[in-house]
C-alpha cells in the first residue's frame, strides 16, 4: 500500500507540474511581447547611451560595433569599456568604428574589492553615458537593422523603467541545440509574461544581462550596478530591485532583431550554465530540489515508458506517453515563441541529464574554488559589508 500510495503521488505530482507549465506556456504565446510587433510611427526622442563591456572580445566587438553603429532612427553613442583585455579588444573596435566619433573606447579601471567583474564593467559605463536611456549589451549580442529602435519604441510604448530582451538564440553545435533553448522553456514555461509586465509582485521578476535598458533615473533609483556589486545574476536582481522601487519592468523577445550565439562547444555551454545556475536557483539546496524536480518531470516519464512493461495498474503506457507527448509540446511551443528549432523538442529528456553535468560542475567549483569560475577569476559574493 504504501508502495502504491507514493506512486499515486508521483502520478498526481508529475502530471498537474506538466498541466501548469504547459498552460503557462500557452498563455506566453499570445502575451508575450516581441519586438518585431511594436509599431510606431514617431521615432524615439530619447538619446541612447548603447554600454558594452568586453574582456577579451577581440572574436566579436567588431562587427558588434559596426553593426550598433549602422543602426538608423536613434541618436545614440556607444561606449565600450575595454576589461583589461590581452587580445587587442580596443583595436579592433576603434578600426571597426572607422573614425566615427559616436564611439569612445573606455579603459577599465582595476577591479575594486567586493565587485564582480562585469558589474564593476557596467557601473562604469554608467558613469560615463550621457544618454537618457542606458542600454547595457554584450559584445557577442547581434543587432540586427532596426533592433535598437525597436527596443527604443517597445521602452517608449510600455513606459519601462527597465526593459529586459530576451535575444534570439543562435545555436548550431549539438550541446547548443539541446541545452541553450532550455531558457526559453524555463521563461516561456515557468514564467507568465502578465505578472512580469503587469504586477509589481518580485516573485514575477525576470533579467537578461545580455541586453538590458534602464532609463537614467530609473537606473540612479535602483542603485546601478553598485547596489548588485557581489552579484552573478545581477540582471535579476536589478529586476527585483526595479520592481520593490515601485517601477515598471517589462520583458520582451528578440524576436530576430537582437540575437546572440553566447556558446561554440560542449565545454562553454556547461561552464557558462555552471557559472549562472546556482546563483539562478539561490542556493545549491535549491539548485539540487531542481535537479530533483526536471529529473521526475522531464526524464521520469521516459524511463517509465522504457522500463514499465510489467506495470499492473493499467496506466502504462498510455500515460507515460501523454506526459512525453506534453512535455515535449510545450518544449516546441516554447521553441517556436522563442525562434529555436522546433523539431528539438525531442532532446528534452537529454537536456535534464546535461543539465544535470552543468549542476556538477557549478558544485566542483564551490568545493574547490569557493566560488564559480569564468574568464580567469573566481567568482565569490561578498558575505558583509554594505551595498552602495
Amino acid at each position: 500500500m504504501a508502495l502504491e500510495a507514493v506512486g499515486l503521488i508521483l502520478i498526481v505530482f508529475i502530471s498537474g507540474a506538466l498541466c501548469v507549465i504547459a498552460i503557462i506556456a500557452i498563455v506566453n504565446a499570445f502575451a508575450f511581447p516581441r519586438l518585431g510587433s511594436i509599431r510606431a510611427d514617431a521615432p524615439p526622442d530619447l538619446r541612447l547611451s548603447v554600454l558594452v563591456p568586453a574582456r577579451n572580445e577581440a572574436a566579436v566587438i567588431g562587427g558588434t560595433v559596426a553593426r550598433i553603429l549602422g543602426q538608423q532612427g536613434v541618436a545614440l553613442e556607444l561606449l565600450v569599456l575595454d576589461d583589461h583585455s590581452t587580445d587587442g579588444t580596443r583595436d579592433v573596435a576603434l578600426l571597426a568604428a572607422a573614425g566615427d566619433p559616436r564611439l569612445k573606447v573606455i579603459a577599465g579601471a582595476e577591479l575594486p574589492d567586493g565587485w564582480f567583474g562585469k558589474n564593476w564593467a557596467c557601473q562604469q559605463l554608467a558613469d560615463h553615458a550621457t544618454g537618457e536611456l542606458l542600454v547595457f549589451t554584450d559584445a557577442d549580442v547581434v543587432w540586427q537593422p532596426g533592433g535598437l529602435v525597436a527596443l527604443a519604441r517597445a521602452q517608449a510604448q510600455f513606459a519601462s523603467a527597465m526593459l529586459t530582451v530576451w535575444p534570439t538564440q543562435m545555436t548550431r553545435t549539438w550541446s547548443e541545440r539541446i541545452v541553450v533553448p532550455l531558457m526559453a522553456f524555463v521563461i516561456h514555461g515557468y514564467l507568465p509574461a502578465p505578472l512580469v509586465n503587469r504586477t509589481q509582485w518580485t516573485a514575477f521578476s525576470a533579467g537578461n544581462g545580455q541586453c538590458i535598458a534602464f532609463t537614467r533615473e530609473a537606473y540612479q533609483r535602483v542603485g546601478g550596478h553598485a547596489a548588485v556589486r557581489d552579484e552573478i545574476v545581477e540582471d535579476i536582481q536589478l529586476a527585483r530591485r526595479t520592481k520593490r522601487a515601485g517601477l515598471r519592468l517589462t520583458m520582451v523577445e528578440g524576436d530576430g532583431l537582437i540575437a546572440c550565439r553566447m556558446y561554440e562547444n560542449w565545454a562553454q555551454v556547461r561552464a557558462g550554465y555552471a557559472k549562472n545556475i546556482i546563483a539562478g536557483y539561490g542556493s545549491a539546496a535549491a539548485m539540487l530540489a531542481g535537479a530533483v524536480f526536471h529529473w521526475l518531470v522531464l526524464l521520469g516519464p521516459w524511463l517509465w515508458l522504457l522500463f514499465g512493461a510489467g506495470d499492473k495498474s493499467g496506466l502504462w503506457p498510455g500515460l507515460p506517453l501523454a506526459w512525453i507527448a506534453l512535455g515535449i509540446g510545450v518544449r516546441g511551443l516554447t521553441a517556436a515563441g522563442s525562434r529555436q528549432r522546433i523539431y528539438d523538442a525531442i532532446t528534452l529528456p537529454l537536456g535534464a541529464v546535461l543539465l544535470s553535468i552543468v549542476a556538477g560542475q557549478a558544485l566542483y567549483w564551490q568545493t574547490r574554488y569557493g566560488g564559480v569560475r569564468w574568464k580567469g577569476r573566481t567568482l565569490k559574493r561578498v558575505k558583509s559589508g554594505r551595498r552602495g
